[in-house]
């Protein structure tokens, strides 16, 4: 009794489309070439360096990441208490 549900295989990308080249992972080849070595699953990483997958990896660039719209929240949070605050200063004990 097959349970497939109409799911179908998951199709996975084609590791030849990511080239090494441009990349900081090309430093890395560079280096271990020099050794002698090479990294056969080198070019499975160069994805992460590529196209929209690619981000800021500074230090302040993690930090800031979510900044914008976490004070924008933090102002919103802050906005609600005082207003809520200012209806309930008349109903105190």
């Amino acid at each position: 009794m097959a349970h497939e549900h109409g799911h179908s295989k998951m199709e996975l990308p084609d590791c030849k489309q990511w080239k090494i080249e441009g990349t900081p992972l090309e430093t890395v080849k560079k280096k271990l070439a020099a050794r002698g070595l090479r990294d056969p699953w080198g070019r499975d990483q160069a994805w992460r360096y590529v196209s929209g997958f690619a981000n800021n990896g500074s230090f302040i660039g993690a930090l800031l990441q979510g900044f914008k719209w976490g004070f924008a929240a933090f102002v919103g949070a802050v906005g609600a208490e005082y207003y809520l605050e200012s209806l309930n200063k008349d109903k105190h004990h």
